[in-house]
Formats: C-alpha cells, sequence, structure tokens
C-alpha cells in the first residue's frame, strides 16, 4: 500500500483510497486532507482486498480500472464479505449502466472523472455521516434489542434502561444501591454489576441483613477473633476480608441495626477492617452493592436508617421495575421457566394456550418474578400436557386474576351544549373501538393488534380490564 497519507494519521484513516494512478491518489489525498479526512491508499486491487480485511475503515473510494482486476469484483466481494463499508464508485467511462450496476452490487454513490474538489468532499463527508448514523442505529437496536442480560429476562423498556445504567457502572467502583419490591431480581442485579465489572475474577459475597440475628451481624460483616464472645472458638474472616477484590453485596440494608450502621459508615469512609475483638486493621478493597424492598428515604426520615449512610451509599442507584410495569417481559420470562421445568421434569410442555397467557398477562403479580417461578414450578409438577391451560392455574392466582364486575348501563356520550350537531363521543370510547377493530382485523390475535396500534398486549388487557370493571364493556 502506497504511503501518501499523512504517516500519523494512517491508524485513524476512515477512507481507503483504491487508485493506480498516482498523480490523481495524491490529488484525491491531499483534497480530502483539507476536510480534515485520513486517507490510506491502495494501488491495487490485491492492497485493497488485503486492507479491508483490517475491517477499520468506513468509507471505500474505489475505480474500478485497476491494473489487476475489476472495481466490480471489489464491489462483489465487500458484499458477499458483508464488509460494513460505504464504497463509492470513480470512472472515466460514466454511463447509466455501470452506474446501475455498481448501485446493485452496493455502492453508496458514484463519480465520474473529471470532477470537481468540492463534489469529492461533499459526497465522502456524506457517506461518513450516513456511516456514522448507521453505527449508532445499530448500536441502539442492539441495546434495545436485548431479551437477556447476565441473568435478567426481558426486552421492554423499562428492563432496558436498568441494563443502561449496569454497563454503565460497572466499571467504577462506586457504590450501587439497588431498591425494588421483593421478587425484582435485586441480587441478580448485583450478581450483574459484579460480572459486568473488572472484578468478575474475584469474589462476589452476598449477606442478609435481615436474615442475621443482630448479635452476630457485626461479626458476619467484620469477622472476629477466638474468645471475642461465647461460641468464637476460632478466628472468622468476615464477609468484607472475603470479598477482598471483588464485590459485596448488603441485601436488606435497612435491617441493619443502628450501631452497626456507624460502623459501616466509617468502613467506607476508611476502607479498613477491625474484627470483633481484634485490634489490628485491615485494608481491603471491595465494591459495595447494598439493596433494599423499603422507601430508603422513609426509613431515614422515621430515624431508623442513618442519613449520612444513606447518601454515602446512594451513589448509583438502581430501581429495579415490579413485573406489572415490564409490559409482555411476563410472558418472556414464563416461557423460560416452563421451558427449563418442563425439561428438568420430564415434563411434555410447550406452551402456554391463549387463555392463560391472557391470564399471566392480566394479574398484578404482588411477588413479582419470585412468584411467577413459583407458579410455573407448581404447574410442571402437578401437570403435564402440550399446553398449560387455565385449569392447571394454582387457586391463588386463578382466584385472584380480577373478574369483571356486573355490568351497569354505561355513559350515554353527552350532547353538543347547543343541541345542534353530532353528540360528542367520550375519548375512552373513541379508544376501545379502536383497539377492539384492530383485534377484530387481526382474528383476534391481541399481541398483532398491539403490535399494529403501537403498545402492550398486557397494555391492551388493563384497558379491557377496567372497561368491564366499570361497566363499559
Amino acid at each position: 500500500m502506497a504511503p501518501l497519507a499523512d504517516p500519523q494519521a494512517a491508524d485513524s484513516a476512515s477512507v481507503l483510497l483504491v487508485e493506480d494512478m498516482p498523480a490523481l491518489a495524491r490529488l484525491y489525498i491531499e483534497t480530502l486532507a483539507k476536510a480534515g479526512i485520513a486517507v490510506d491508499h491502495a494501488e491495487t486491487g490485491a492492497e485493497a482486498l488485503a486492507a479491508l480485511a483490517q475491517g477499520h475503515y468506513a468509507t471505500v473510494l474505489l475505480d474500478l480500472n485497476l491494473p489487476d482486476m475489476n472495481g466490480m469484483e471489489i464491489l462483489q466481494h465487500i458484499r458477499e464479505q458483508q464488509i460494513p463499508v460505504a464504497a463509492i464508485v470513480i470512472t472515466a467511462h460514466g454511463s447509466v449502466n455501470i452506474a446501475v450496476e455498481a448501485m446493485r452490487l452496493g455502492a453508496f454513490d458514484f463519480l465520474v472523472k473529471p470532477f470537481p474538489g468540492d463534489r469529492l468532499t461533499v459526497t465522502v463527508r456524506n457517506t461518513l455521516e450516513r456511516m456514522r448514523l448507521q453505527r449508532e442505529v445499530e448500536a441502539w437496536r442492539e441495546d434495545l434489542g436485548r431479551d437477556r442480560y447476565y441473568g435478567f429476562i426481558g426486552r421492554s423498556l423499562a428492563m432496558q434502561a436498568v441494563y443502561r445504567i449496569i454497563d454503565s457502572a460497572a466499571a467504577s467502583k462506586a457504590t450501587v444501591f439497588v431498591t425494588g419490591e421483593s421478587g425484582t431480581g435485586k441480587e441478580l442485579c448485583a450478581e450483574a454489576v459484579h460480572r459486568r465489572s473488572p472484578r468478575r475474577d474475584h469474589p462476589f459475597v452476598a449477606l442478609n441483613c435481615g436474615a442475621i440475628p443482630r448479635d452476630l451481624m457485626e461479626s458476619e460483616i467484620f469477622g472476629h477473633v477466638k474468645g471475642a464472645f461465647t461460641g468464637a472458638v476460632a478466628d472468622r474472616e468476615g464477609a468484607a476480608v472475603r470479598a477482598d477484590g471483588g464485590t459485596l453485596f448488603l441485601d436488606e440494608i435497612c435491617e441493619l441495626p443502628a450501631e452497626l450502621q456507624t460502623k459501616l459508615l466509617r468502613f467506607l469512609q476508611t476502607g479498613q477492617v477491625t474484627a470483633v475483638g481484634g485490634s489490628r486493621e485491615r485494608k481491603v478493597d471491595l465494591r459495595i452493592v447494598c439493596a433494599t424492598n423499603r422507601d430508603p428515604a422513609e426509613e431515614v426520615r422515621l430515624g431508623r436508617f442513618r442519613e449520612d449512610l444513606y447518601y454515602r451509599l446512594l451513589v448509583i442507584p438502581v430501581t429495579l421495575p415490579p413485573l406489572r410495569e415490564r409490559e409482555d417481559d411476563v410472558l418472556l420470562i414464563a416461557h423460560q421457566f416452563l421451558h427449563d421445568y418442563a425439561a428438568e421434569e420430564g415434563k411434555s410442555f410447550g406452551d402456554f394456550d391463549l387463555e392463560v397467557a391472557e391470564d399471566l398477562q392480566r394479574y398484578a403479580w404482588p411477588g413479582n418474578v419470585r412468584q411467577l417461578q413459583n407458579v410455573i414450578r407448581n404447574i410442571v409438577v402437578l401437570h403435564d400436557g402440550p399446553l398449560v391451560t387455565r385449569a392447571m392455574l394454582p387457586s391463588p392466582v386463578r382466584t385472584l386474576i380480577p373478574a369483571a364486575q356486573p355490568s351497569r348501563p354505561a355513559a350515554q356520550p353527552p350532547a353538543v351544549p347547543n343541541g345542534k350537531g353530532p353528540s360528542v363521543r367520550p375519548l375512552w370510547m373513541i379508544e376501545k373501538d379502536a383497539i377492539e377493530d384492530a383485534i377484530s382485523a387481526c382474528d383476534g390475535n391481541v399481541p398483532r393488534a398491539a403490535a399494529l396500534l403501537g403498545i402492550s398486549a398486557s397494555t391492551i388487557y388493563r384497558k379491557r380490564l377496567n372497561w368491564e370493571a366499570e361497566g363499559r364493556g
């Protein structure tokens, strides 16, 4: 490859010029350099293919007449290998047929020699901008399309926001404070932060502050020395020391007694651990992730949680959404549980029938994902068949799915005040008609109707339920 471009810019060159005439190549390179565009140069097709194999160019400026091959062959290679580069074809033999053939093979634009320098600059800039936007769109699509993330299952926008916070926070040492209802996956979130971080190869130690007796809590976190209290028959390392280099997850942090909150605050400030009954301080390097299903701000207001500790921990807050606010994630998660438990139990279940799918989405799931997990396991253990039917739902779920209330006469549309013209229909009626028409057009397929309307299927189920309860069915 001929090094005609600035050597210092070669590593960052976004354009590959394939031109066998040195004088023209130099002219093109100098013109683009004035616009701040770095260029690498290949004189032959073979050099061009070798350069494209490196895969870091956004645009290739391609002369069709090369000494060793036709430029169309390079276009064909780019398409077959799916190389993410936009081609601008240059030729002195411009014709409609050549242009059509080049565009058919994936060329982005077409230049006919001779052409002015500003036309070259504008064309290359437009192509680079197009490739930049395409990469951004693909990155967003990749992010928004994630339905699995370090143990999480869900593609809803609420969960995509959680994934992005973890992505951004994982590399830092900053404390992460996870809140959410019981069963939303707070420990799973802590594990995701750890596994996504540079500390992934070091220990992840989880401690449930609500499950340990108060008089043993300090020892569990900081350890103890032999003889520190009755039953301390040997030295024991605490969770903070075991997590050295990794992540310490303190679940149900609001259950910590007041005196231990003070010691935890000092530990966070100094990074020094002193075992119960000991006097030697030990420096540890770890990342704290804590969680609670309470409202920590309310705990502070009531005087049950230290305000200074709260703000020391509240560096990166993550709020996990309840399952009822996660759009269609409930079916995605339920299908995964059904598949896993059917394989584990040797059952033949493959799917839910339509009624059950609707029931799963209509139910409020106060116990969130944990409750859904237990319900699916109950079904698989006690039943078998190709489809899960409504009769298989355990009674707590089947009986607690809100039922329609006795119908009441629907409110009549109010007349126009002056008595002239058509009546004004309430917005809910217009919305209801639009939804029901879409469902009818889709032969009763609610998910398909929801997709056409640009809303989630769970939204339709909730609205229909509300209309029935209000006597508007």
